[in-house]
């Protein structure tokens, strides 16, 4: 590497980085990979990823390699009960199938809508579970900084 280029330079609020990783669970289950996505470019401080990873690659240097631990506070958050609702079956078109683990949209008075997952059904009810998946983990990032602008 030439002297004067990017590559001594470190990431900081308002650099746009690159970074590759693998995100697993604390069972060792893979959540995320830039593998098989491409690497993922954004700018610190612009709220693309969660704050905490932002300010873990703060002072990184492009090549630099580092295990980032996000809890589930910093990451998506605990998981909430509200956001876990049971709607009437009648609710649904008679002839449509529903079934534990599907992913539905729903909508709200307002006009919003939102993707929920069928967690339970039976004759009278849907169980609905609006979390987002990885709600209440703790995410560990084994991420590398490809590079800084």
């Amino acid at each position: 590497m030439k002297k004067g280029d990017n590559s001594m330079q470190s990431a900081e609020i308002g650099s746009t980085v690159t970074i590759s990783y693998i995100g697993t669970l604390d069972n060792g289950r893979i959540f995320y990979s830039t593998e098989e996505q491409g690497p993922q470019t954004f700018t610190i401080g612009a709220e693309q990823v969660f704050p905490a990873l932002e300010q873990a690659i703060v002072g990184m240097r492009a090549g630099e390699v580092k295990n980032i631990v996000l809890s589930a506070e910093e990451a998506y958050g605990p998981r909430r009960q509200e956001n876990i609702i049971s709607v009437d079956r009648q609710s649904f078109p008679a002839g449509k199938e529903i079934v534990a683990g599907q992913k539905l949209s729903i909508e709200f008075k307002g006009g919003t809508s939102r993707v929920m997952v069928v967690t339970a059904v039976s004759e009278a009810d849907v169980t609905l579970d609006g979390n987002h998946p990885l709600a209440g983990l703790d995410l560990t990032f084994a991420l590398k900084l490809e590079r800084v602008e």
